[in-house]
């Protein structure tokens, strides 16, 4: 998987703000992971115990646990997997079996808010972005509209804001299907008011160059402030190119104007 721009987000992290509903926040016996993998046990106790094992560095039962847990229909625990596979973390990096756990999560239709919608949108993203690509040596090509499909099926059901930012650039360049400006430009900015730095970004270069330079530049200003360090490399580009061609009223405007914005919209 081509990872560049997709940020990679450690299970741990994640998969603890994806736990509400999938069984983890409920009371359970006492794992003892120096044990073997309980693998009559039932799918939410073996994600209990896969997470706990890999909480404890011990991957190799997290894997083993996770796979039973799959196999017995435990969403987050395919999720699981398929991170690992695709970051080659506890096992070997294979993007072909990421990509298959993936699609095993997505051909299971979830209504948004259900306790498996966070796990579906990642894997809706995910999936996405290996058709952006394409797995080399596999089945996977390269399918820009299924690709574009995807990201809209996440930011229009499902109101994730990095969907929303990924389906607007690719409008934006004409990717998997018609370019059209004016509406990346609305998905930009839904993606900006729900908190996705990029999208602020690539808004404000937009609004810069139709001749809306203090505005514009307020927003990438905002951006460059708000970016995490994978993003903050390109964004500040974004930010030193369009500053590099006003005059000195328009970029101090452009700061007041971004600590103001920042103020009311913090």
């Amino acid at each position: 998987m081509d990872k560049t721009g997709h940020r990679q987000i450690g299970i741990v992290v994640v998969m603890a703000s994806l736990m509400i509903g999938s069984g983890v926040g409920r009371p359970a016996r006492a794992f003892d992971i120096t044990t073997d993998v309980p693998k009559e046990s039932g799918r939410f106790d073996l994600f209990r115990f896969g997470f706990k094992a890999y909480q404890n560095g011990d991957k190799e039962k997290a894997v083993e646990a996770y796979r039973y847990a799959a196999e017995k229909g435990h969403t987050g625990s395919r999720w699981a997997l398929a991170n690992m596979y695709a970051y080659g973390d506890g096992v070997p990096e294979n993007d072909y079996e990421a990509f298959k756990a993936y699609a095993e999560i997505v051909n299971h239709d979830v209504e948004p808010g259900s306790p498996d919608t966070g796990f579906y949108v990642n894997a809706l993203l995910a999936l996405a972005g290996y058709y952006q690509t394409g797995i080399a040596g596999t089945p996977v090509e390269v399918d820009l509209v299924q690709a574009r499909q995807l990201y809209f099926q996440a930011a229009s059901v499902f109101g994730s804001p990095e969907a929303q930012f990924r389906l607007a650039r690719m409008i934006l360049n004409g990717e998997g299907g018609a370019k059209n400006v004016r509406l990346a430009k609305k998905w930009l900015n839904l993606a900006r008011k729900n908190g996705n730095v990029g999208a602020m970004a690539v808004f404000g270069d937009l609004v810069f160059n139709e001749g809306q330079p203090v505005l514009g530049l307020a927003y990438l200003t905002m951006a460059a402030d708000r970016c995490a360090p994978g993003d903050c490399s390109w964004i500040r580009e974004l930010q030193e190119k369009c500053f590099s061609v006003v005059d000195e009223n328009d970029r101090r405007g452009a700061i007041a104007l971004a600590q103001n914005m920042s103020t009311s919209n913090p």
